[in-house]
């Protein structure tokens, strides 16, 4: 219980077989699909908005707690109450980003006192959570979660099918919303050149206000995707903080296609060593990824939004 979700999925194996490799891209693609909606929303507050919100994997597991809660007493469908949460969590995001921008950021205080702030929101969470459900893993129960699909030598357990599937219409429309919405590109407009914004007579504080909550929204449905390929407890948020940051920045700071490629990439990566290697390698998977492309590319895959560098 508790283990990384590729050890729930795949028998470790030291023997390479065309099965095993087959297998073994078919769920590096699904994985990569689910750190996606993982990451797709830390790419808009850390690589759009310049702020490092490293609780975001903990309103992850907030919201994966709440579609446990009404899937374990109501029996309603996880990903359905991540979706209806979704607004709860935007207007959360917006009160966050309020204290933050009057307490920090307005006072240029957000570089250390700011990421302070993150850290404390994480542990506050994390112990609200311990206390409401204690530590113990916690499961969700529906009826595609233990399906599979099996195509010849290919096995598609729905564990992770159907969170790759959501996660890919969360990529694709905040891709959508944020080239060709008058407010996308005005988000994008905030990292590029704020000044040119207010001349516009347009408040880059109001603008952030709302994509940071747009942000923090997605943690929503984020969560009922997390807790239905892994059994969830208060402090599991903590294995994912490494992994979302470098996907944001293997990606390339604040572009929502850079963050999907980055992280099919990752999930590919991250299944082919699991597979043929073992479990105990895949921590250093992202974190080796991370200083080949800084070492290499510093943009990014895709290259920062608005820096028109190679």
């Amino acid at each position: 219980m508790g283990d990384h979700p590729l050890t729930c999925l795949l028998g470790i194996k030291s023997l390479f077989s065309f099965e095993l490799l087959i297998n073994a891209i078919v769920i590096g693609i699904l994985l990569g699909g689910f750190y996606a909606a993982l990451s797709i929303g830390l790419s808009i507050s850390f690589g759009l908005l310049d702020i490092v919100n490293i609780a975001h994997p903990a309103f992850i597991i907030l919201g994966a707690f709440i579609c446990f809660v009404f899937n374990s007493h109501y029996g309603i469908d996880p990903i359905l109450m991540g979706i209806i949460f979704s607004p709860v969590f935007f207007i959360f995001g917006l009160l966050i980003y309020r204290i933050y921008y009057e307490r920090f950021e307005k006072t240029g205080a957000e570089a250390l006192r700011g990421l302070a702030f993150f850290f404390g929101l994480m542990f506050i969470i994390e112990v609200i959570l311990i206390m409401s459900f204690g530590v113990d893993f916690q499961m969700v129960q529906a009826g595609y979660i233990d399906f599979k699909a099996t195509f010849g030598v290919v096995d598609i357990p729905f564990r992770m099918f159907v969170p790759f599937v959501f996660a890919m219409l969360m990529a694709i429309g905040l891709q959508w919303f944020s080239s060709r919405t008058f407010f996308g590109r005005a988000m994008q407009a905030v990292a590029q050149d704020s000044l040119a914004l207010r001349l516009m007579g347009i408040d880059p504080a109001k603008i952030k206000t709302i994509a940071f909550g747009i942000s923090i929204a997605t943690c929503s449905i984020a969560g009922a995707l997390l807790v239905i390929v892994i059994p969830i407890e208060p402090s599991v948020g903590r294995l994912y903080i490494g992994q979302v940051f470098a996907i944001v920045v293997l990606g390339g700071l604040g572009s929502q296609s850079g963050t999907l490629i980055a992280a099919m990439l990752l999930g590919l990566v991250e299944s082919l060593i699991t597979t043929f290697f073992g479990p105990s390698w895949s921590p250093a998977v992202a974190f080796g990824a991370l200083i080949l492309v800084l070492a290499f590319k510093p943009t990014g895959i895709l290259g920062r939004v608005g820096d028109t560098r190679g």
